[in-house]
């Protein structure tokens, strides 16, 4: 099954790419596999998440895949702090379709998950299925995404990524924010983590969670990715951890209850 993604997508080549985007990401660019997609973070200095991205090679060169609403952010900070380093920036967006894969196997493809994969392609597909499959199944895979509306409010942590290291490496060298993320991992514990939720009302992103028995003087949560299927929205939020199994709802309206799945 295949599924046009709305993302951009650019090349980062040169003899220095390598390590302007170590100095960049918070993943080990060094440990990129072939045919797989490493997720990364980009951050601000102060830890927050600007941009989730999907980073693979291909002949040598680095491809980046985030969603387009993101686009002139990543490029501006990217940019901005290639110096006078030999790396060459190129936006293939308009020259490359980007396609989801669930469950489907593919030489061409880069693996993201056991289910989830991504396929370049010059030619467009004209027998690609509805984007809602493609959301309900990284809601399922809990994958979260950002975008520009929900862009440096989270850091990593919230968003699992250090779970196993799937987003963050915890032993290269720096990269932006890179002191209160570590901070956070030695030092601390997150008060907040990402779930699955699903309720029967209408949700956005940037929607927040609420709970009668959080202390924040900010909304308990927030909601990073959403999908309706039928009468019934399935969703990612980051959340608080001490109250993740009492009374959930939306937007500070007690009436719209959520569910936490637990699957």
């Amino acid at each position: 099954m295949k599924i046009k993604l709305k993302r951009c997508l650019l090349r980062i080549s040169g003899e220095d790419a390598k390590n302007f985007l170590q100095g960049q990401f918070t993943n080990d660019i060094t440990k990129i596999k072939p045919n797989e997609i490493q997720v990364n973070a980009y951050c601000q200095h102060q830890g927050k998440i600007m941009s989730l991205l999907w980073v693979f090679m291909k002949h040598n060169s680095f491809f980046i895949s985030f969603p387009e609403d993101l686009k002139e952010l990543v490029l501006s900070k990217l940019r901005m702090f290639k110096l006078m380093s030999q790396v060459e920036i190129e936006d293939l967006s308009k020259m490359v379709h980007q396609y989801g894969l669930i469950k489907e196997d593919n030489l061409d493809s880069y693996k993201i998950n056991d289910t989830l994969s991504l396929l370049t392609s010059s030619e467009l597909i004209t027998d690609s299925h509805d984007i809602s499959q493609w959301e309900l199944a990284c809601i399922k895979e809990c994958l979260p995404e950002i975008y520009l509306s929900i862009s440096e409010k989270h850091i990593p942590q919230a968003l699992n990524l250090d779970i196993n290291q799937f987003g963050v490496s915890f032993t290269k060298g720096c990269y932006p924010g890179q002191e209160v993320v570590a901070r956070m991992h030695y030092l601390g514990k997150p008060k907040r983590r990402l779930f699955r939720f699903q309720t029967k009302f209408k949700v956005s992103i940037g929607d927040s969670l609420n709970t009668n028995d959080s202390k924040s003087m900010k909304s308990s949560g927030q909601v990073i990715r959403v999908v309706n299927e039928g009468h019934v929205f399935h969703f990612l939020g980051v959340f608080e951890i001490n109250n993740i199994n009492d009374g959930i709802y939306l937007n500070n309206d007690e009436n719209k209850s959520v569910k936490l799945v637990h699957e």
